[in-house]
């Protein structure tokens, strides 16, 4: 004790401890610092559920140092993957951020393949889209009420059988996926929903929007299986209808009009008066 009571002592000691701090954490941490590493970094922002392009990343040099572990160090681990959440241009990427499957809130977008199409039609009451209790993969039926103006309502043959997709808030964000919400989290009332179509049911549905008479009921909801079925009865249905139209189209040609046959007898009687009197004496 009476050792470190000397003041002697006691500068000794600090001037040793400065020395290894100088010569030796100093030089340790100045080259942890200065230790270089490349990283993926956004040139433009990327939206949650954005595909990721060669043209959207690019790699730089940073400092190594207090870098995170699951930074991605190589494009070819980003391009093609889609992100989880939006990045701005100049941020670094983590694994975390990515997916190789698009976000569930628009991965229906990414399964079109061109046979048939997405269309939106408008909730205009919330008892028109079952009460906000439609779901994506869903099966439905599209009621017509006044049907083109007369007075009935019906479910139009090509409106029978439809898959929905999305079920959309005013916010532009899913209000029904199907998927389990936090008890805490409020969920957002529908707006409008989205439908799996052919080019003739979409012609249809625009036409009951641009009227506003149209409600949705449930048919089937359950295994993709048997939903197929429903679609697939429903593309028999249309076949059948657009079958009936051509041979309606070829049907209604007349041989010859019937105006210009009336014209012709007539110019025939007017021609050949003596032929009626002739009778008429006989």
């Amino acid at each position: 004790m009476n050792l470190f009571k000397n003041r002697t002592v006691i500068g000794v000691l600090c001037i040793l401890l400065s020395l290894l701090i100088c010569f030796g954490v100093a030089p340790f941490f100045n080259k942890s610092v200065s230790q270089k590493a490349e990283i993926v970094r956004v040139t433009r922002e990327i939206r949650a559920g954005e595909l990721i392009t060669a043209d959207m990343v690019t790699v730089m040099e940073v400092g190594g140092y207090n870098l995170p572990e699951d930074v991605i160090r190589q494009t070819d681990t980003v391009i093609g993957r889609y992100a989880t959440a939006t990045l701005s241009a100049g941020d670094y990427i983590l694994s975390t951020k990515l997916s190789d499957a698009p976000a569930a809130e628009n991965a229906y977008l990414y399964s079109l393949d061109g046979t048939k199409q997405a269309i939106s039609v408008t909730i205009k009451s919330f008892a028109n889209g079952l009460s906000g209790k439609l779901q994506s993969g869903d099966i439905v039926n599209v009621v017509a009420a006044d049907y083109k103006k007369q007075g009935v309502t019906v479910i139009p043959p090509e409106l029978q059988y439809i898959e929905v997709i999305s079920v959309t808030a005013s916010s532009g964000y899913d209000a029904n996926t199907g998927q389990q919400t936090d008890e805490d989290e409020e969920r957002e009332l529908p707006s409008t929903v989205t439908l799996l179509v052919s080019p003739e049911q979409s012609k249809a549905l625009a036409e009951l929007e641009a009227d506003g008479r149209l409600h949705i009921s449930l048919v089937y909801r359950g295994t993709a299986e048997n939903a197929s079925l429903f679609i697939a009865a429903q593309d028999e249905i249309i076949a059948e209808l657009l079958a009936e139209d051509a041979e309606g189209e070829d049907g209604d040609t007349p041989d010859s009009d019937p105006a210009d046959t009336a014209d012709s007898q007539n110019d025939q009687e007017a021609a050949d008066p003596d032929d009626e009197s002739g009778d008429a004496n006989a």
